[in-house]
């Protein structure tokens, strides 16, 4: 590995080198695999024993996650708003300064991917089933929820001009703020791999504070709350991907959604996506995530031209005026009076968001190679902000619409009559002409999404678990996804959606403390490859 203390500024109040560290010097390798002792141990045993007591007692499961998540979204609140303000506000901050100039992997590093893979990549791996799965529920249920109580802001709807800002709530929840948490970690991330030769793991990015420690306890613990986080966080949305694919299921072909169809829709799709993990970054990742986007774009651009393509351009732009003009508002954890949708929904999004982060950041820095610091921030942040609002605009504010005019009865009664999120999709499209042909390719493309995140998020757990190495044996990447799927099923049959949040609020609230600290750490280091410019 490249000599670390001469890239970085000898400065002995940042930087404190005292040995070299050897990739994989403390890795075990029994039956042939390469495995980084002790965090692999420690995380596969206690993930697999939380998954036997899930199963083994249901009802305390279901218990104990239903209390978990309110009392955590509640009490952290502040803490959760004001650490992504702060995250937010440091990536627009590198857009604009000097250091944004620095490239990835060294001045004369070159991008590994175009520009249409490595966004579709990044894409399908920070939104996963999200857009399918929120895109008509969340709006409608702001708009139109009992007595308004989930509206954001309390704002008034009948009023002229507010008749979408349950859009604008959505649109907080999955543009700025949540990819800038991507972007923290994954900036991180890549700029002490390929920048200052480091593994790609956590524990790298902590170098300028811990220095020769991260290789010891210290980084041991970082890289097994890294796997936790990562592991809940995913199995959230594969868990949400399992029963929004049981509802397509039963408005498609009439199969009646239940605990035992959930299990197996988990245990098939685990399968292809263990397919995916065997073929490789390339030939499984890539591919799929290129064909996802492709029929992420087709649906979207049906839903656009049978809606309205002037409704909807002319509903974007006002929509997000809104939410520029209403985003410090929205940011602001006190004084709230929507406490419905501050605690319901914000403070769970960012600690969702959070938790997905380890596994985003580290997928993102791995094809990130070659792209300068502005570049990887503004397209890691800026765009995906516009096409989620995009999406979340002409859907949901399409649902609206029909609401208003008295139609979407299929939608009225999956979300406002009897709250079944799993079914606003499906709800949503039977409004729509071609439903018989778009509602399989919305199922299809939901279950390409929900592979696509399970692969994903196996190759990083496996590059975490391995010490950082990006070539482990592919066994262990089938080790990671089986686990993934299994979490799922634990999480599902111990308690539902409550269980599934209660993991990703229980996981991402601690390691908001980690972020905050990385963005330090990366300022230090970004500070110091500037000056090599």
């Amino acid at each position: 590995m490249a000599d670390v203390k001469k890239q970085l500024d000898p400065d002995p109040r940042v930087w404190d080198f005292d040995t070299e560290y050897e990739l994989g010097q403390d890795n075990i390798r029994p039956f042939g695999l390469d495995i980084h002792n002790p965090v692999f141990l420690i995380s596969s045993i206690i993930i697999a024993g939380f998954v036997l007591l899930s199963l083994a007692n249901q009802e305390a499961a279901a218990e104990f996650f239903g209390w978990l998540r309110p009392w955590l979204t509640s009490t952290f609140d502040w803490f959760l708003v004001l650490s992504v303000d702060a995250i937010t506000l440091f990536c627009l901050a590198l857009i604009v300064l000097p250091v944004g100039s620095v490239r990835i992997g060294g001045k004369d590093a070159k991008p590994d991917y175009s520009y249409a893979g490595w966004i579709a990549m990044m894409f399908a791996a920070g939104i996963g089933i999200g857009l399918l799965f929120f895109g008509v529920l969340e709006p409608v249920y702001y708009n139109f929820s009992e007595g308004g109580g989930a509206r954001p802001l309390n704002i008034d709807i009948t009023q002229p001009g507010n008749e979408y800002i349950g859009v604008v709530g959505t649109i907080h929840h999955w543009g700025l703020e949540g990819w800038a948490v991507y972007a923290a970690v994954g900036l991180s991330l890549a700029i002490f791999a390929y920048n200052l030769g480091l593994p790609l793991t956590l524990r790298s990015a902590f170098y300028p504070i811990l220095g020769e420690r991260v290789w010891g306890w210290w980084g041991h613990g970082i890289d097994t709350l890294a796997v936790f986080a990562t592991l809940f966080g995913l199995t959230t949305s594969l868990g949400l991907g399992a029963q929004q694919v049981a509802a397509g299921l039963y408005e498609i072909f009439g199969i009646e959604p239940s605990g035992t169809v959930v299990v197996l829709l988990i245990i098939g799709i685990t399968l292809i996506a263990l397919g995916s993990v065997l073929l490789g970054m390339d030939a499984g990742v890539k591919r799929l995530s290129e064909i996802n986007m492709i029929m992420a774009v087709g649906l979207f651009l049906f839903v656009l031209f049978v809606t309205g393509v002037g409704t909807a351009v002319a509903r974007y732009f006002n929509v997000m005026v809104d939410y520029v003009l209403l985003l410090p508002a929205l940011s602001n954890p006190f004084g709230r009076e929507d406490t419905s949708y501050f605690h319901g929904w914000t403070t769970f999004y960012w600690a969702w968001w959070i938790a997905w982060s380890p596994f985003v950041g580290m997928f993102i820095a791995r094809i990130s190679k070659g792209r300068t610091v502005r570049e990887f921030v503004l397209c890691a942040l800026i765009a995906p902000t516009a096409v989620c609002a995009l999406w979340m605009s002409t859907f949901g504010g399409a649902a609206i619409d029909m609401l208003n005019a008295g139609g979407a009865e299929g939608v009225a009664a999956t979300v406002i009559d009897a709250y079944k999120p799993e079914g606003a999709l499906f709800g949503f499209l039977k409004e729509l002409p071609l439903y018989s042909i778009v509602a399989p390719i919305a199922l299809v493309l939901i279950v390409i999404f929900f592979v696509t995140s399970s692969d994903s998020g196996s190759l990083v757990i496996d590059t975490i678990t391995a010490g950082g190495k990006m070539d482990a044996p592919v066994v262990q990447r089938v080790f990671w996804c089986t686990l993934e799927g299994l979490v799922a099923i634990a999480l599902l049959l111990g308690g539902g959606l409550s269980a599934l949040q209660g993991a990703a609020v229980s996981t991402g609230i601690p390691f908001t403390f980690v972020v905050l600290i990385m963005c330090y750490c990366l300022w230090l280091a970004l500070r110091a490859e500037h000056k090599k410019l």
